[in-house]
C-alpha cells in the first residue's frame, strides 16, 4: 500500500488531511465561470442555495470583491487555514480572473494554504507563476487515462478556441492532464487527483488512472462517488453502491493513499469541510450587490468599549462606539460616535449600522442574535470578543485569528440574549 504524502501544509489543510478536518476551515472562491470542457456529469446552475455539489454556486465573484469577502469572512471564520478556487467552472477557463485573485489573495493573506482545483486543459502556461504565489496544492480531476473510455465522459473539450469531440478530444485533455503533473512536482506543489466513479462507465477503470498518476509523481487520491444530476446524459445512471466505492477505493490504494472523507464541496464552500457557515451565503451576496467605490469606502472599524483599551461592552450596553482606522504609523483613533437611544426595537439596530455604515468591522464583548443578523447583513462584520482593542484591530485589518473570543454568559442578559433593544438591565 502506498504511504501517505508529508508537507509541511498537510496538518492544516482539511481536505488533504482528514484529522484537520475538524480544526481548521476552508474558503472556496467563486471566480471562474465559464468551463473549457463539457462533462456528461456537470450541470452548472448557480441559483440554488440548497444544492451542495461542486459547480454549483450562488454567484461568482471579481478579484477585488473575492479579496473583500475574504475580509469579511474572516471576522466570521477564526480558523481559515485554505483559500481555494474551484470554480464554479475551470480556474484556467477564466486565467485573468483566476491569476488576478491569486495575486491580490496571496498579498493580503500571505499566511494561509492555496489550492486550486482544475480539469488541467490550460494549466501548464501558469504552472511557474501559481508557484510563485505560493499555491502549494493543486487537485486534477482525471476520470480515465484511456480516450476510449473518457470519451464518453466529456461531450466536447475546447482548447485553443476550437473545439473537439470523441476520441480526439479525450485525448487531447488527457495529453495535457498527464504533462502537467511532474510539472506540479517539480515546483513543490502537492498533487491530488480526483476521479469520478461512474458505474459502467470508468469504475473497473480508476485503479489504472491510480497506477499511471503515481508513476508521474502524484501524492494522494480522492475517488468521488457521482452524483446523477437532472438534464445531464448520466442523470438516470444508478450512484455507486457502497460496496462499489469500497472496490474502487480498495484496488486504487495500492497506488495511492486515499483521500475518503471529502464533502463534495461547491464552489462558493466556506467553514468546516461538511459544515459549511451558513452565514456565508449572507456575505456572499452582499458582497456581489457592492459596487467597486463601496469597497473601498469601509476603512474603519467600530468598537464597544469603556475606556478605548479594551473591547468590553455589550452592544445593548453601548451609548457611543470608538470609531478606529489603520494607517501607516499603525492603529489610530479617529471619533466617538453616539448610538440611538434604546427602545425603538429593530429599528434600533438599522440606525446602529446606519451610524457605522463606513465601518467593514463592529467590535463587541456581546450581542444578540437579531442585532448581529441585521447590522451583518446591512454590510458590516459584527465581531464577538473580549480583550485589547488593538487585538481586534490586528485581526480585522491583517487578517489574524481574534482567539479572545466572548464566553456565553459572561454578560449579564446571558447567551440567550434576543437583542430588543431596550437596553441591558
Amino acid at each position: 500500500m502506498a504511504k501517505l504524502i508529508t508537507s509541511k501544509d498537510i496538518n492544516t489543510h482539511p481536505c488533504f488531511n482528514e484529522d484537520a478536518k475538524g480544526k481548521y476551515a476552508r474558503v472556496h472562491l467563486p471566480v471562474a465561470p465559464k468551463c473549457n470542457i463539457q462533462c456528461n456529469y456537470c450541470n452548472r446552475k448557480y441559483d440554488c442555495v440548497n444544492e451542495s455539489r461542486p459547480g454549483v454556486t450562488s454567484g461568482v465573484l471579481s478579484p477585488q470583491k473575492a479579496v473583500f469577502y475574504l475580509k469579511e469572512l474572516s471576522a466570521s471564520i477564526d480558523n481559515i487555514s485554505v483559500i481555494g478556487i474551484a470554480g464554479p467552472g475551470d480556474p484556467f477557463a477564466n486565467p485573468e480572473e483566476t491569476m488576478q485573485t491569486l495575486r491580490e489573495v496571496s498579498k493580503e493573506f500571505p499566511e494561509k494554504i492555496f489550492c486550486l482545483s482544475t480539469n488541467g486543459l490550460d494549466l501548464e502556461p501558469y504552472i511557474d507563476e501559481i508557484a510563485a504565489l505560493r499555491v502549494s496544492h493543486v487537485t486534477l480531476t482525471i476520470n480515465a487515462v484511456n480516450p476510449e473510455i473518457s470519451a464518453g465522459i466529456y461531450r466536447w473539450v475546447r482548447f485553443n478556441k476550437k473545439v473537439y469531440r470523441g476520441v480526439a478530444g479525450a485525448a487531447l485533455l488527457l495529453e495535457r492532464q498527464l504533462r502537467c503533473i511532474p510539472l506540479l512536482k517539480a515546483r513543490g506543489i502537492v498533487v491530488k487527483i480526483n476521479s469520478i466513479i461512474i458505474p459502467g462507465v470508468n469504475d473497473f477503470h480508476i485503479p489504472e488512472v491510480a497506477k499511471v498518476c503515481k508513476e508521474l509523481g502524484a501524492d494522494i487520491m480522492n475517488c468521488i462517488p457521482l452524483i446523477p444530476t437532472a438534464d445531464t446524459p448520466f442523470e438516470d445512471i444508478e450512484k455507486p453502491t457502497p460496496v462499489m466505492i469500497m472496490r474502487v477505493r480498495e484496488y486504487a490504494k495500492d497506488y495511492l493513499p486515499m483521500m475518503t472523507h471529502c464533502a463534495r464541496c461547491r464552489a462558493d464552500a466556506a467553514g468546516m469541510l461538511g459544515q459549511d457557515l451558513s452565514e456565508s451565503y449572507h456575505i456572499l451576496q452582499k458582497v456581489m450587490t457592492m459596487t467597486e467605490g463601496d469597497l473601498a469606502e469601509k476603512p474603519y472599524v467600530a468598537v464597544a468599549t469603556n475606556e478605548g483599551h479594551l473591547v468590553n461592552l455589550h452592544l445593548g450596553e453601548a451609548m457611543h462606539l470608538y470609531i478606529y482606522q489603520q494607517t501607516p504609523k499603525g492603529f489610530q483613533y479617529v471619533e466617538m460616535r453616539a448610538l440611538p437611544k434604546p427602545g425603538t426595537g429593530d429599528q434600533r439596530w438599522l440606525d446602529v449600522a446606519k451610524t457605522i455604515k463606513d465601518c467593514r468591522a463592529l467590535l463587541v464583548s456581546g450581542v444578540g442574535e437579531n442585532p448581529k443578523s441585521i447590522i451583518t447583513n446591512c454590510g458590516t462584520a459584527v465581531v464577538e470578543m473580549t480583550g485589547m482593542i488593538d487585538e481586534g484591530l490586528e485581526g480585522i485589518y491583517n487578517h489574524k485569528p481574534i482567539k479572545t473570543i466572548a464566553k456565553p454568559n459572561e454578560f449579564k442578559c446571558g447567551s440567550g440574549c434576543k437583542g430588543n433593544a431596550t437596553g441591558c438591565a
